[in-house]
Parts: C-alpha cells; structure tokens; sequence
C-alpha cells in the first residue's frame, strides 16, 4: 500500500472522529440530593465532557452567577423561547420555569463533547424520547431523614417551599425506577461521583 493510499485512509479516520457525535447524559434526583455537585465533579473527571446550562424564570440567588449556575430570563422570554422551538425540554417547579437551550447542547453534540444535562424526571424523560441513547442517572438520598436534613440546611427555601420539595420528592422517586436505569445512592459523595463517572466510560466504551 502507497503513502497515497495512506493518506486517505487517515483521512476517513479523521472525518468518521469529527462527524462522530457525542452523548447525552440526564442526571435527575429531588431537591437537596447533591446533584449540582455531583455533575460538577463528572465535569472535572470526564475527557471532553461539558455542563448544559438551564434557562429559568426563577430570581437568582445568593452567590449564583448568570451564564454558570442558569440563564435568568423573564417569563415573557421564556414563553417566546417555548413557541420557537428554542428548547430541547422544559418543565414548570414550583411556579417556575425550568429548561434546556437546544442549540447549545447540539453544538457541543457536534463537537462530540458528553453534555451533562442537570434536570428533573419529567425534562429526562422528554429528552430520551429525543435521544434513545442518552443514558439516565438518578441520584438517591440515603433516606428521607438525610434528605430532609439537607434541605433544611441549604437555607435557601422557605417551610413551605421546603415541606413542597420533600412531598415531591417520593413520586418522583417512584418515577425514576420506571424510566432511569442507573440508579446512584449519595451517601458517600465522591463514591457516587465515581459511581456516575463508570457508567459514562462503559456507556462510551459501548458506543
């Protein structure tokens, strides 16, 4: 075989790389679980792997930075984003909107970047409907007891709010074991991001 044949079979390898797109991954659990944490630290584990930013029509908090943490909207611009198509899924929590920019997560798709999608069961099960290969990772509290202590020391909602998040924490459970097929306990912290790290390696040695 020549160099000339060579080349163009580097070539082909080259193209099949840059054409090859890359993989979604939906990570879900109730309020005060710990994913935001845990997702960051796929991020820092993960070769190429990237955070999808949500849009929401929630006020800022504390200490949360626009463009890192969310995309603050009105509810105007959110509802405008809905009717142009704009977002891969959204969901309205606890009077608020909550969703997904479709065009930053298929550009990082094209790049052949793993995008790391932070949402709740119901966004989950809109984007697998969109992407059959996604994989689905559900983060469990240890108990009830442990989730209600987390989320009473985050401060950041209200009794009401609090008492809400926890109400709706069991059906939500409840609708992960029917649609997620990995399950991960946070009882340990970094044993569940190594736990969420695997099942994205062997889903890519699969690939």
């Amino acid at each position: 075989m020549g160099e000339f044949d060579d080349a163009l079979i580097v070539t082909a390898l080259m193209t099949q790389r840059n054409d090859r797109q890359g993989k979604i991954v939906i990570v879900s659990g109730p309020s005060g679980v710990g994913k935001s944490t845990i997702c960051q630290g796929m991020v820092e584990r993960l070769d190429n792997a990237c955070l999808s930013v949500s849009a929401t029509t929630r006020a800022r908090s504390k200490g949360e930075i626009e463009g890192e943490d969310y995309c603050f909207v009105s509810e105007d611009e959110f509802r405008r984003r809905i009717n142009e198509g704009l977002l891969l899924e959204y969901a309205e929590v606890f009077g608020h909107f909550y969703g997904t920019p479709k065009d930053k997560v298929e550009d990082a798709l094209q790049g052949g970047r793993t995008v790391i999608l932070e949402i709740d069961v119901q966004g989950g099960k809109q984007v697998k409907s969109l992407f059959p290969d996604a994989e689905m990772i559900f983060i469990l509290p240890p108990s009830a007891r442990v989730l209600a202590k987390r989320l009473n020391g985050r401060g950041r909602d209200g009794d009401e709010i609090a008492e809400e998040r926890l109400e709706g924490a069991d059906a939500e459970i409840a609708a992960a074991w029917q649609y997620y097929e990995h399950m991960v306990i946070n009882d340990d912290l970094q044993q569940a991001i190594d736990e969420c790290v695997k099942i994205v390696q062997n889903a890519r040695c699969e690939s």
